[in-house]
């Protein structure tokens, strides 16, 4: 079982941090530049940090040089989708 996700991700910023939900994913912003993978590396120890599972379960299934990327997380989906949202809960403005 695992977890598909969306994530937009914006290098050289201020921290690693995840910032919350938007209509093309998880925003997530990294210090580390795009260049020799770097940004990568990054965001997939930030995410297996948040989700609490090792970095060899995060893969980077699409857009590996690309803002825009595909994740899949192995893992229980429910537990992973409840660490995320219990954290990253999308807003609903209206």
């Amino acid at each position: 079982m695992s977890l598909t996700l969306a994530v937009r991700v914006t290098p050289r910023a201020w921290a690693d941090e995840v910032i919350g939900w938007s209509a093309r994913g998880l925003e997530v912003r990294l210090r580390a530049a795009p260049a020799d993978g770097e940004a990568n590396a990054a965001l997939v120890a930030l995410l297996a940090g948040v989700l609490e599972v090792r970095k060899a379960d995060v893969t980077i299934r699409t857009g590996h040089a690309a803002r825009l990327k595909r994740l899949e997380i192995a893992g229980d989906k429910a537990v992973l989708e409840s660490r995320l949202m219990t954290h990253y809960a999308p807003r609903h403005d209206g």
